[in-house]
């Protein structure tokens, strides 16, 4: 019997039960938002790896960010080829400058981005395409992100300084968006000209490196290893690499710090503002509680009756909620925005919201067990 007075009532009680339903749909939405932000803008610390097809990488010791990454000797090289199961070896630098649009414009700082140029290389793989990367090879030939072209003040054809090295665009790429500063990602030998702090004797900031298919990769990282301490370098699994530099980002960093802590308190005011808006309902019901509590039925019944309640106007805001989110993440992918609407994320914001509900309506009936329901039907 208590399903169907539970959703009777919310049949016929809709205009009270809908604020509610907007508290749990909005306060899902907030929820949602924040955890998708907050994965989109860690998880943009790893972009050189997800964004690359290496299944290992090989960089100077104690590395804690793929970004912080240090020069590796040439010499690795050697230990890297001796291994007759590594299918494929390249190498990719990371160095800096300082950007100048035509025009006077100011200037921007950028991270530049040597990959190799050939059509099987696999740093980059899956923003530079081939006939990008052929283009590449031209000398100050040089790729953004497509996001960042206003900010540099250029499009395909222009021409730029960077570092006071004239480059030129040859294209735009799409998925290589920086969090603060802006990526240009260019061959192996503009990197060094742009950048001439970068190593010109073979060492580069990692190498790339994949295993030969049907091999057991655990063997060679194990015999690379071996040599590692003395040669001065630590192999990381891309997964791994990715994961280590996210959780700097998360953890480490400030940024990282400030936004869980943004995150925290949005959860927090959504879900207080979800308790209070279903409590008010619930409290405004007491009467219609209290007569079917007159008329005989134990309290636990009221209890389910409540609790049914309380899930239905969780769905019911929480599909509301999906498809905000949804409409979200689609503008937020016009805009460039990172955000990464996760399947973690929407359960664990619905959990949290249908668990405030279910909680903030039992609380405002247990005020039935100290009143008097006479003193309810007045």
């Amino acid at each position: 019997m208590a399903v169907p007075i539970a959703r009777k009532t919310l049949l016929y009680e809709w205009r009270r039960f809908l604020p509610a339903v907007a508290a749990v749909a909005f306060s899902g939405l907030l929820m949602t938002a924040q955890g998708a932000l907050l994965l989109g803008i860690v998880s943009a610390n790893s972009l050189y790896v997800s964004q690359s097809d290496a299944n290992y990488w090989v960089g100077f010791p104690g590395t804690q960010s793929v970004e912080l990454g240090r020069t590796v000797k040439a010499g690795v090289l050697m230990s890297l080829y001796s291994e007759p199961l590594v299918s494929h070896i390249e190498p990719l630098l990371l160095g800096s400058g300082d950007w100048r649009a035509t025009g006077g414009n100011g200037g921007v700082s950028v991270t530049v981005v040597g990959v190799d140029t050939q059509a099987d290389s696999v740093g980059l793989a899956r923003v530079v395409p081939a006939d990008l990367r052929n283009q590449l090879r031209e000398p100050g030939a040089v790729v953004v992100d497509a996001s960042d072209s206003d900010k540099l003040s250029t499009k395909p054809g222009d021409r730029a300084e960077v570092n006071g090295h004239t480059v030129r665009v040859v294209g735009l790429i799409d998925g290589l968006r920086g969090l603060g500063g802006v990526n240009v990602v260019s061959s192996l030998d503009t990197a060094r000209m742009l950048d001439q702090t970068l190593p010109d004797d073979g060492a580069a900031t990692y190498f790339l490196f994949n295993v030969k298919a049907g091999s057991d990769p655990s063997t060679v990282v194990t015999r690379l290893n071996r040599r590692a301490s003395v040669e001065r370098f630590e192999i990381w699994p891309s997964g791994q690499l990715a994961s280590m530099s996210t959780n700097y980002m998360l953890f480490d960093s400030g940024a990282g710090i400030a936004f869980i802590f943004a995150t925290l308190i949005a959860a927090t005011i959504g879900a207080l503002i979800t308790s209070q808006t279903l409590m008010a309902a619930v409290a405004g019901a007491l009467p219609q509680y209290a007569t079917l509590r007159a008329l005989g039925v134990p309290f636990g019944g009221l209890r389910t009756i409540v609790a049914e309640q309380a899930a239905w106007v969780g769905i019911s805001g929480l599909i509301i909620s999906g498809g905000l989110s949804l409409l979200i993440a689609l503008i937020a992918q016009l805009y460039k925005v990172p955000f990464v609407l996760d399947g973690i994320v929407v359960l664990l914001a619905s959990l949290v919201v249908l668990v405030v509900a279910i909680l903030a309506c039992l609380l405002a009936i247990h005020r039935l067990r100290q009143a008097d329901p006479a003193s309810l039907l007045r």
